[in-house]
């Protein structure tokens, strides 16, 4: 999966994005890209905390910002979590 900025970038001039979690820690995270799931927009996410975990979130863009939307049904994160599998190993 590729994630070029331009004028459609959901991320603005920068490929990294800060996540404030509930329990006020946060995590950069290197933007892999975004794809779409049935019918849903997502966006991955790769933690630079030396762990090489991948996040995905739901988002929303709005004019200069990001929404991310937490997945809670765990059968619309296998989903999505299965067609990111099939994007990166397309790219390998």
């Amino acid at each position: 999966m590729e994630h070029e900025h331009g004028p459609d970038c959901c991320c603005g001039e920068s490929n990294t994005l800060t996540i404030e979690f509930d329990d006020d820690t946060s995590v950069e995270c290197e933007i892999l890209g975004t794809f779409e799931a049935n019918g849903k927009e997502y966006i991955a996410l790769l933690k630079q905390d030396g762990s090489e975990d991948i996040l995905i979130y739901g988002f929303k863009e709005h004019e200069d910002d990001v929404e991310l939307i937490d997945i809670e049904d765990e059968e619309e994160f296998q989903k999505a979590a299965d067609v990111l599998d099939e994007l990166l190993d397309d790219e390998s």
